[in-house]
């Protein structure tokens, strides 16, 4: 049956060729079910409102369109993360009723020199659970002080993923403890994913495969509120012509620095990367 997916863009910076070719897999696999566009727009210190425009100019143009959204703004406009702020304190109060979620003001440097033997698997270093409290604090709101989720240590958690086939990640050894609630007092990245997925009714998440071991982590999260997790498909990285990641700061590969170079979205979608590094029929 048809999946209702998702775009979620980040408005750091422009989007470039890499986020046009997953979005197009998500629209791709989406069929008739729909897509959501979803502004990610909590790192408030980067998010740019021209950012965000551009990544909605820069949808359209590609010929990809959403069909679901909120009530206030039409069928087409999106969600906005930035606004969803009651939603997330709605879901951190369900953890932390749980008693799975504690007060963390450790920085990453405590971490890393807390973390006597880190793993050489993890992309970060490992939460140590000598880091944890050694009781259960309770609070009526998060307080400016940053939460963490506390993984059950040594369980290893496996789905399937329709591009990477089955994916293995266990807590303790590639993850630890995963923030939920920043410093700054808003959601970090993996509660809102979830508590918008569960809420948007996002049936297949389309996203690069950078984020498989956040995808572990956000089961744990779905498991905890008793919320069954969509499917997922993790794409391959795209990489420039020297075999480096794309990042949006990526000159020439943007998506309107393609589009003013003279590609077409068919070009921008299909083109090897190396053919529009270079101007089209040069």
């Amino acid at each position: 049956m048809p999946l209702r997916g998702r775009l979620a863009p980040t408005p750091t910076g422009f989007l470039h060729v890499g986020h046009a070719r997953t979005f197009a897999v998500a629209a791709a696999r989406a069929g008739t079910a729909g897509l959501v566009l979803r502004i990610e727009d909590l790192d408030t210190p980067r998010c740019r409102p021209e950012f965000a425009a551009a990544a909605v100019a820069d949808l359209h143009w590609l010929g990809l369109d959403w069909t679901a959204g909120p009530d206030v703004g039409g069928p087409h406009a999106p969600y906005e993360q930035s606004r969803r702020a009651d939603w997330y304190l709605e879901v951190w109060r369900r953890l932390e009723a749980a008693g799975m979620i504690y007060p963390s003001p450790h920085s990453r440097r405590d971490v890393e020199e807390a973390a006597t033997a880190p793993h050489a698997t993890a992309a970060e270093p490992v939460f140590p659970p000598a880091l944890r409290p050694v009781h259960r604090e309770r609070a009526a709101a998060p307080g400016g002080v940053p939460w963490r989720f506390r993984v059950p240590d040594g369980r290893t958690l496996e789905f399937h993923d329709a591009l990477q086939g089955t994916v293995r990640r266990t807590a303790g050894v590639d993850f630890g403890d995963f923030v939920i609630w920043r410093r700054d007092d808003l959601a970090a990245y993996e509660l809102a994913v979830v508590a918008d997925d569960h809420a948007m009714d996002i049936a297949e998440v389309v996203r690069g495969a950078d984020l498989l071991t956040s995808t572990a982590r956000q089961l744990l999260l779905f498991e905890a509120l008793g919320w069954r997790p969509p499917a997922f498909c993790h794409t391959a990285l795209v990489c420039d012509a020297a075999g480096h990641r794309l990042a949006k700061r990526s000159g020439g590969l943007a998506i309107r620095d393609l589009r003013a170079a003279g590609w077409s979205p068919a070009d921008v979608l299909r083109q090897p990367i190396a053919t529009l590094a270079e101007p089209p029929h040069a």
